[in-house]
């Protein structure tokens, strides 16, 4: 079993994956998260520009739209390879934190 990385030796207080994200899924991330941060900067540039509310609600629904985006993309990988190496392992606990996962993602 791989030894698991403690919040102390990533420096975070997160964990790491055993398994690498490929690296066609870690640029399409990186491309979407950097559209994201655009559309926010050019949301925050509406504001202070004292755009119509209508206009920047519009702004808002589309980032949060492609933020969501991002997270089913990270959910499905989670499931696929995080999720399927701990139940091979036999850590069934994991189910329960997939399920918070989806409750937080759901709303």
């Amino acid at each position: 079993m791989a030894e698991e990385n403690t919040a102390e030796e990533t420096g975070c207080g997160c964990r790491r994956k055993e398994t690498p994200r490929s690296q066609e899924l870690q640029a399409d991330l990186h491309k979407r998260l950097n559209r994201i941060i655009g559309q926010l900067g050019g949301i925050k540039t509406m504001i202070d520009d004292n755009r119509y509310c209508g206009d920047v609600l519009t702004q808002l629904a589309a980032a949060e739209s492609a933020v969501h985006s991002v997270s089913a993309l990270m959910l499905q990988n989670h499931l696929e390879t995080c999720v399927v190496e701990q139940i091979e392992q036999g850590n069934l606990e994991v189910i329960d934190e997939v399920m918070q996962l989806m409750k937080k993602f759901s709303r």
